[in-house]
């Protein structure tokens, strides 16, 4: 007689757990990232959490890391090996606010964990060191452009804190107005002050 067979029950990683709890920060804030939340909405148990990480701790560590690895990381890399042309690199970050669902995605997570970071120093310490090391991407591509090494790094951070500031209001204005912007901006940012 033959038994029904039942699939195997699929397998969750770390980076599962991860996502699901960056899911879950972005949608219910910090407090609801626990692991008893976590294990219902995967529809496994608590245990197989520890299988994976010590604590919540642990997990909130693993969520900081992959957010630090793609939105820091892979993205500084992916924008430095785009172009060689430092114009070319300026254009590139000032369209990342409006690079579709991906950047509307980035930009939630990228609330999510500034809200956290307000008030937890592990989170806080991700952040700084995340702005830091964009900044710093950024004030190379200026460098590369021509300017001193201290006006590098000021129109660095004009630009990342406008890259924000777009992120966050991604839907003010039309397509077109977005697009203006953001050749003005260009322009701007590339302008000699003298």
């Amino acid at each position: 007689m033959d038994h029904p067979v039942t699939p195997p029950r699929q397998t969750l990683t770390p980076e599962r757990w991860i996502d699901a709890a960056t899911e879950l920060l972005v949608d219910h804030g910090i407090d609801q990232v626990r692991v008893d939340v976590l294990a219902r909405m995967l529809q496994v148990t608590r245990g197989s959490f520890y299988w994976h990480f010590r604590d919540r701790e642990d997990l909130l560590r693993g969520v900081l890391q992959a957010w630090r690895a793609h939105a820091t990381e892979q993205l500084t890399r992916r924008l430095e090996s785009a172009h060689e042309d430092p114009r070319e690199q300026l254009r590139d970050l000032l369209t990342l606010p409006r690079r579709g669902r991906a950047a509307t995605r980035a930009a939630r997570i990228e609330l999510a964990i500034r809200a956290w970071a307000r008030r937890d120093t592990m989170a806080r310490a991700a952040v700084d060191e995340a702005d830091s090391t964009r900044i710093g991407y950024i004030a190379q591509v200026f460098s590369a452009l021509g300017f001193g090494i201290a006006e590098a790094r000021q129109r660095a951070f004009m630009l990342y804190a406008q890259l924000i500031a777009e992120s966050l209001l991604a839907d003010h204005g039309s397509p077109t107005q977005r697009q203006d912007r953001a050749r003005f901006a260009e322009r701007l940012f590339q302008q000699p002050l003298s």
